[in-house]
């Protein structure tokens, strides 16, 4: 008798390629480990001006624990990992000949980092050369990544709670075209990541808050989407509790290093849905438009427009809404509200006002937005720019 496997659920769980998670060590000591691990005699440092400018930030440490092993550093990554500074620290890092990436920093650094591997691995040596690798490339002129034996490798340092850190896809931004592109391998996620608390303690407020929304968004979409399974399900929830309860303990409490690492546990198990193969939705798509097209941070994009893609999709998912209000701890309570209200705790902009968008911008935002996948995957339908204005005109 043949088995029947029609009504069954199917789909991919997709493993990363890490070897470690290090969590609740002091991050200097931890990295000096895993480069005496992996046997690197020549680690390079990437990393941002901002962090560089402190007198005892992370950078600091962990290049004085590097001792004689540090070969150079890159300090002048940008938000959304425009593709002139993966270039630029790609160079830097193929002369000094290293053997080991480390990323200090939050998701702009550390998407930088993971395409900075793919510029080694392919010798590129210009913004242009990267195009033919981008998952939008098109068809004609397309190449597959494809690393040489024993490619160099990435560990990053968080110091926000972006978590990039967890994903095979760099996100990077073409500075002609203000459009953000994505490079994918499996070899691009960091082979190692640290997560120390006390990395996040010189970052800034808004910084943090508003990427810890950006957790929020990754637990929230992943767990609504229609690739959402119980094994991703589970991490979606599971994320979406800590943080909900870590975010507002941190506000509370700037130096409670045990409400940091909870956060930094909520973010790894919110993006680790996502990674396996549960799909993001509009508020996604939208940000990747507010950021690399009009510059909005990039947890900001999600504090402004999340709440407002969960009104819209209401209407099509309200069991789901009524699952991520429990783990949020107030199951009487419409989702959106609630994840507007942590917004609003934080202390973060929580309309389209707020972070500069005017009405006027409201149709090139929907063009663009149509073209990424996310919006795609929303778990209601998108047909077309008009949905997507109704959208924006909620979060307006």
């Amino acid at each position: 008798m043949d088995n029947d496997y029609t009504n069954l659920l199917s789909g991919r769980f997709t493993i990363q390629a890490q070897e470690s998670i290090v969590f609740g060590q002091p991050a200097e000591s931890a990295l000096a480990a895993e480069a005496d691990r992996y046997g690197s005699k020549r680690v390079f440092v990437v990393s941002t001006r901002s962090l560089s400018h402190l007198e005892n930030s992370p950078l600091q440490r962990i290049v004085k624990a590097l001792g004689s092993r540090h070969v150079g550093t890159y300090s002048a990554i940008r938000a959304h990992s425009p593709r002139e500074d993966v270039i630029a620290a790609a160079a830097a890092a193929g002369t000094a000949q290293a053997d080991l990436l480390v990323a200090v920093g939050g998701g702009s650094v550390i998407d930088a980092t993971k395409a900075i591997q793919m510029c080694l691995w392919l010798g590129l040596d210009s913004a242009e050369s990267m195009e033919p690798y981008q998952s939008g490339a098109a068809s004609d002129i397309r190449r597959e990544i494809i690393p040489p034996p024993n490619p160099i490798r990435m560990v990053t340092v968080s110091t926000t709670l972006s978590a990039s850190e967890f994903t095979s896809t760099a996100g990077v931004t073409d500075t002609k075209a203000n459009a953000k592109q994505s490079f994918t391998h499996r070899l691009l996620v960091p082979r190692s990541v640290v997560l120390d608390p006390a990395a996040t303690l010189e970052t800034p407020e808004w910084l943090l808050f508003s990427t810890g929304i950006r957790s929020v968004d990754h637990a929230v979409e992943s767990y609504c989407s229609p690739m959402a399974n119980p094994a991703t399900e589970a991490q979606s929830l599971q994320g979406l509790r800590l943080l909900s309860h870590a975010l507002p303990k941190i506000k509370a409490d700037p130096s409670d290093l045990k409400a940091r690492l909870e956060a930094q546990f909520g973010m790894w198990q919110s993006i680790a849905a996502l990674a396996a193969g549960a799909g993001s939705g509009a508020s996604h798509g939208i940000g990747y438009v507010l950021g690399a097209t009009f510059g909005v941070a990039h947890g900001h994009t999600s504090c402004v427009m999340l709440p407002s893609v969960l009104r819209w999709n209401a209407a099509t998912n309200s069991e789901r809404q009524r699952a991520l209000a429990e783990a949020m701890g107030a199951p009487q309570q419409p989702a959106a509200d609630l994840v507007a209200s942590l917004v609003a705790a934080l202390g973060q902009p929580g309309s389209l006002r707020a972070v500069n968008i005017k009405r006027e911008n409201f149709e090139e935002i929907a063009e663009r937005a149509m073209t990424y996948a996310p919006v795609r995957m929303n778990p209601r339908p998108i047909k077309s720019a008009a949905d997507l204005l109704e959208i924006l005109e909620l979060a307006w």
